[in-house]
């Protein structure tokens, strides 16, 4: 039963529309309606501005950290504490209930979810991130490749820098969030591939 609540709490924190919501209180649109009609930060930012992707950031990454959080509070650092809270927090945010289960690619709500998990292989995947973003534009790219290679810098952490609190329902966490995000980013892979895909300004 309990792990059933983590579960189901994670998910509903993951849903929370906050692009969604921030894009109609600032400029009275649909995100849904603006480029890829994702909800997530850069989309947002396309819209809104950057500061609107910003805050979009921020309370997206929130959730993350949030859901696991709440799972740990609840069920101790077992293994569903840790899997089950990320798996669902980014589904939630991906699939939300209120918007007709079409939300976000999962990138920033990883990014929380890891800060708490395992912050070193953030830090380490972000350096990634941003190397690809200013040397493509592409900020999709630089989000797959990011979570790419979250899981290694996991294990790298844990070896190499300082040990992983329960490192292998990290690691199985690390890498079913990693390939739930890429499997969000198939139309911009797709894009990518045609050369079709917007560049970030």
């Amino acid at each position: 039963m309990r792990i059933a609540i983590v579960l189901i709490a994670a998910y509903l924190l993951g849903s929370i529309p906050f692009g969604y919501l921030i894009v109609r209180a600032r400029a009275g649109a649909d995100i849904r309606e603006t480029g890829s009609g994702g909800t997530g930060a850069t989309n947002v930012s396309r819209r809104a501005g950057k500061g609107a992707g910003v805050l979009t950031l921020i309370l997206d990454a929130l959730k993350g950290g949030g859901a696991i959080l709440i799972g740990t509070l609840i069920l101790g650092n077992s293994f569903w504490a840790i899997t089950g809270a990320a798996i669902f927090v980014i589904v939630g945010h991906m699939f939300p209930i209120w918007l007709g289960f079409r939300g976000g690619k999962g990138v920033a709500t990883g990014i929380g979810v890891f800060l708490v998990l395992a912050p070193f292989a953030v830090m380490a995947a972000g350096v990634i991130f941003l190397a690809i973003v200013f040397l493509t534009r592409y900020v999709s790219l630089g989000s797959i490749t990011a979570a790419a290679t979250l899981p290694l810098f996991v294990w790298l952490q844990h070896g190499l820098i300082t040990p992983v609190g329960n490192l292998w329902p990290t690691m199985c966490a690390a890498l079913i969030v990693a390939a739930l995000i890429i499997f969000a980013h198939r139309a911009n892979i797709q894009r990518l591939l045609q050369g079709t895909e917007p560049k970030f300004k």
